[in-house]
């Protein structure tokens, strides 16, 4: 394997404590960009006078887009400079939060969040490159290390776009983030490491790869299903708390949903934890524990979901379930093939946002006809599916 680090950013050479918390805050900053949305879902509404069910289409582009960039661009990590394509795609995805920013049309502000999630791929190139840089034995943590700093971008970003829009509006919120990835890029310019992908294949063959990886690696093929089903529930949830929010006996608005997604924080602190365990323990029984917690956050949702307290319970459970088996998931990915991390990366999670954009799409469904009930079904389904897979599988 060749590739062209700085000194001392040879891969599985050790990655610093320092760069390793530059990735982290990197990664959470520019994945918020997708999760904006789901605290102002239901002011969007009433801006474009569409219906609950259509703004979940609206929350699933972002995801379709997110999974489209996966596709096409992260596999360009393994055979490009990985810091000159992370700079340009900060810039794409400033340029489409300025355009969800300026929407006019139900139209326009669901291509621009495609475009957003398109562009706000660079978490998943963070990732794969810590993995590439850390000692293998350290491989776990410093995977869980950026997701850490991921999640906390993602609750972050919920609470900043659920107060900020209440205050100041939802377009305020888009510009503020468009600002804010802009600065992001000018500091990842200045602080990320130049790295070269060590493969030498076509941007063709390197895209036919994937198919090939995902027929040849049955824990690939096994970690996408797990990853898929657990944020198809975690996107169930998230995606329709607002509406549930504001009906009876709650009536809180878009505020309150920022607010519940702080309470996630349990979750950051749960990806070291999950990526420590799974260098140490049998990665299967991670993710088959955290399926299981993911379920029962639904049957508290359930049971509970009519009050704040029994909320704030369901959402720690959900988070600390979802984000302990994607650490674990990716951690067991990164094992599997040193050239191909990127490539890996992308297999599982295209898989793991189609899930998202599937749990969107259903939830919302769900919502329009059996409401909270329906979203907690479908939130308990999709883990059990996952669930029951694992429990056969030998690999």
């Amino acid at each position: 394997m060749t590739a062209d680090h700085p000194p001392g950013h040879d891969a599985g050479a050790g990655i610093s404590r320092g760069l390793l918390a530059i990735m982290a805050v990197a990664s959470g900053i520019a994945v918020a960009n997708i999760y904006y949305i789901q605290p102002l879902l239901a002011d969007i509404s009433r801006t474009f006078s569409v219906s609950a069910s259509a703004m979940g289409i609206v929350a699933m582009c972002g995801q379709l887009g997110f999974a489209t960039g996966v596709v096409f661009i992260v596999p360009l990590g393994d055979i490009g400079d990985r810091r000159r394509l992370i700079l340009v795609m900060l810039a794409g995805a400033s340029i489409g939060l300025a355009a969800v920013a300026t929407a006019r049309s139900y139209v326009w502000i669901a291509s621009a969040l495609f475009a957003v999630g398109a562009c706000s791929v660079t978490p998943q190139m963070f990732v794969p490159f810590a993995a590439h840089l850390a000692a293998p034995e350290r491989r776990g943590r410093a995977v869980g290390v950026v997701m850490s700093g991921l999640v906390v971008g993602i609750l972050a970003g919920r609470a900043a776009s659920g107060s900020l829009g209440a205050l100041a509006g939802w377009r305020t919120v888009y510009w503020m983030a468009s600002a804010l990835t802009l600065v992001l890029a000018g500091a990842t310019a200045m602080t990320l490491p130049r790295s070269i992908g060590a493969s030498r294949l076509s941007y063709g063959r390197l895209i036919g790869s994937l198919w090939h990886l995902t027929r040849s690696e049955p824990v690939l093929r096994e970690s996408a299903l797990a990853g898929a089903m657990l944020f198809a529930a975690f996107s169930a949830f998230w995606s329709m708390l607002a509406f549930r929010l504001e009906t009876p006996p709650l009536h809180y608005g878009s505020q309150m949903a920022g607010l519940l997604g702080l309470v996630g924080v349990a979750g950051a602190g749960a990806a070291p934890i999950a990526g420590r365990l799974a260098d140490r323990l049998n990665p299967r029984v991670i993710v088959l524990v955290a399926l299981l917690v993911t379920i029962l956050s639904f049957v508290v949702f359930a049971l509970f979901g009519h009050t704040i307290v029994g909320l704030v319970a369901g959402v720690i459970l959900l988070d600390v379930g979802v984000q302990a088996g994607h650490v674990t998931n990716l951690s067991r990915v990164h094992t599997l093939s040193p050239d191909a991390r990127n490539r890996l990366t992308t297999v599982y999670m295209v898989a793991f946002f189609l899930g998202g954009a599937a749990g969107s799409a259903s939830g919302a469904y769900a919502w329009q006809h059996w409401q909270w009930a329906g979203v907690c079904a479908v939130g308990m389904l999709m883990p059990l599916v996952a669930t029951v897979k694992l429990m056969k599988s030998e690999v």
